[in-house]
């Protein structure tokens, strides 16, 4: 029989917490530490109650824990005395039928991260959608964890530690996540396509108009068919859009009186070897849930427009946010004469596409705000903090400002071994004071970051001091304030650190964005979601820029972030996150739907 919250709530603790034996290996003190808490709201309030405890745990208490659990094809499984739990976890892997030389390979990898760490390797095998990593996936990610910090790998165990109890816990209370499963396996279909020379060494990489893109294009536009929206098309710059129409008036309206619409959506294209969630989530959480609407013969009394922008990362052609920009009338006629690397320009890209590649037919995408009642983006986080805290949400307060700078400071080249240290014009010395100098100062400031991730030297010797050094500056701030005091400061400091060394400097100035902070109200809707669900509530801003940016610009917007896997990577094959996740995703985003729903009744 399988368990109920309302079961766990009322049950006495004895009972209680037989009820939940076999979460955490051998380890039943954090279940019982955790059912303090009751009553729980959810099974998301469940589950981060013991996430709780685990967190406030000693570290001793943590490495028992780490140490209770097997290793993976270990002694344990070879003489059959693993838990149930375990046994199952690592069937559904294949763990239990390895071929010998596989078995050895993973037992020697075992011995080597003992001796490394000193407790056994952790990974919840059952994967991010609870049916099991393929073996070649286990072994390549111990490798790559043998390089990890300590202090880091103890952490990542216990992250892995609440994923197998994440499952474990579903499976007592029968609970599948069965719309994010559902979403998961669209990100994985939708990540089939890619462009050729990727697509030969397996990775996902998806630019502006290449044959892979429109054939996204092509997928985006049959899925939301079946979903239920009632329009859907492609439009002049390649954006794939689907709209679901509100509830009819009940009386009729004077023209241009009618509902309004609820933007929302993301981009599909990818960087070059990128992750498969980075964007697309935005489209499919939104989809999922017009699919939730269209099943249960629903409309609202708003309309719901999803749109798969087909340009954000500015990979092909050097237009990010062309997507999203042709919709807020921001589309750079200049843009159509660019040249890709093979000499395709935009104009002849977008012919070839079937598209009018005019600027007449782009004009036309521009949106009245009028008839908008604004825009809201769902997005993985991009970053570690939602993971490194065990929270599947945060809710975005501000799209930091940013600016960009393309720099060359310019020293003299000189003999390595005759020119004394304090006779030396050392460009590449002048740019690495630079560095830790930025490091410093973005660390002082909350939530600025700064960022040096260009640095060359040009025809570079290893006798031969710098003589001229190329490098990049990225700075970002959740205001524009506070972005333009860190830009101010850290020029500042470049200039006295190359007048200092005689050393001269060019600055060219490649990018400037804005902050877009978070409208208060929608930033309150996505709030009331997240608590609805029984989540901790973490606001948070983003560092990262995204098309929502863009729409800041003509009308308000907020952003949900869903937390990512491998410590929150992304433009990286690495990115994932997992279905449980996106089932509270696309029930934050119902919950949101229900909220402006009930204000416009």
């Amino acid at each position: 029989m399988t368990l109920t919250l309302q079961q766990l709530n009322s049950a006495a603790p004895a009972e209680a917490l037989r009820l939940l034996d076999g979460l955490y290996e051998h380890s039943p003190w954090i279940a019982e530490q955790a059912l303090a808490q009751r009553p729980f709201a959810s099974l998301a309030a469940l589950k981060h109650a013991m996430v709780t405890v685990l967190a406030h745990a000693s570290v001793d208490a943590q490495l028992a824990l780490i140490r209770a659990h097997p290793e993976l094809a270990g002694k344990a499984m070879v003489s059959q005395s693993l838990t149930a739990e375990s046994t199952n976890e690592q069937q559904k892997a294949g763990l239990t039928n390895c071929t010998p030389e596989e078995l050895t390979h993973i037992q020697q990898l075992n011995a080597r991260y003992i001796a490394r760490f000193g407790f056994p390797f952790i990974l919840a095998v059952r994967g991010p959608r609870g049916t099991g990593l393929p073996k070649r996936e286990i072994i390549a990610t111990v490798e790559r964890r043998l390089g990890n910090p300590v202090d880091f790998e103890r952490a990542e165990c216990l992250r892995h530690i609440h994923r197998i109890a994440e499952i474990r816990l579903n499976d007592k209370f029968g609970f599948e996540p069965a719309v994010g499963n559902e979403v998961w396996d669209w990100h994985e279909d939708l990540a089939r396509h890619s462009d050729p020379e990727f697509a030969e060494r397996g990775e996902l990489t998806v630019t502006y108009l290449t044959d892979a893109h429109r054939a996204c294009a092509g997928d985006l536009v049959v899925r939301m068919r079946a979903c239920g929206f009632d329009k859907v098309g492609i439009d002049a710059v390649g954006n794939v859009v689907g709209v679901y129409n509100a509830a009819p008036h009940p009386s009729p309206l004077p023209e241009g009186e009618g509902a309004k619409t609820l933007l929302t959506g993301s981009h599909f294209d990818t960087v070059r070897n990128g992750g498969k969630y980075d964007g697309r989530l935005g489209i499919f959480v939104p989809m999922a849930c017009v699919k939730q609407l269209h099943a249960a013969g629903r409309r609202l009394p708003f309309a719901i427009e999803v749109v798969g922008f087909a340009e954000e990362e500015g990979q092909r052609y050097k237009a990010t946010f062309l997507g999203s920009g042709a919709l807020t009338g921001h589309f750079n006629p200049a843009w159509l004469d660019q040249q890709d690397a093979d000499g395709v320009t935009m104009r002849d890209a977008m012919r070839h596409a079937g598209l009018p590649a005019t600027l007449e037919a782009i004009g036309v995408l521009q949106r009245d705000p009028s008839k908008y009642l604004g825009f809201v983006e769902v997005h993985i986080e991009q970053g570690p903090v939602l993971n490194e805290m065990d929270l599947p949400l945060g809710v975005v307060t501000s799209i930091n400002a940013s600016v960009r700078y393309q720099c060359a400071a310019i020293g003299m080249a000189s003999h390595a071994g005759t020119t004394p240290m304090n006779r030396r014009r050392d460009a590449a010395s002048a740019v690495a004071e630079l560095a830790l100098y930025a490091e410093q100062r973005a660390s002082a400031d909350g939530d600025s970051v700064a960022t040096i991730g260009m640095l060359q030297v040009p025809g570079g010797s290893i006798n031969v001091v710098p003589g001229r050094c190329l490098f990049s500056l990225d700075l970002r701030a959740p205001s524009n304030a506070q972005r333009d005091a860190l830009e101010r400061d850290i020029l500042a400091q470049l200039r006295a650190i190359c007048e200092r060394r005689g050393i001269g400097l060019t600055l060219e100035e490649t990018m400037r964005a804005a902050a877009a902070p978070s409208a208060p109200d929608w930033q309150a809707r996505w709030e009331n979601a997240v608590t609805a669900l029984g989540v901790p509530l973490h606001r948070m801003p983003s560092g990262a820029g995204h098309d929502a940016m863009k729409l800041h610009e003509v009308m308000p917007q907020a952003m949900l972030f869903v937390r990512g896997l491998n410590s929150g990577i992304s433009h990286n094959p690495l990115e994932s996150t997992t279905s449980d996740d996106m089932e509270l995703c696309v029930n934050a985003f119902s919950h949101l739907l229900d909220q402006i729903a009930s204000e416009h009744r």
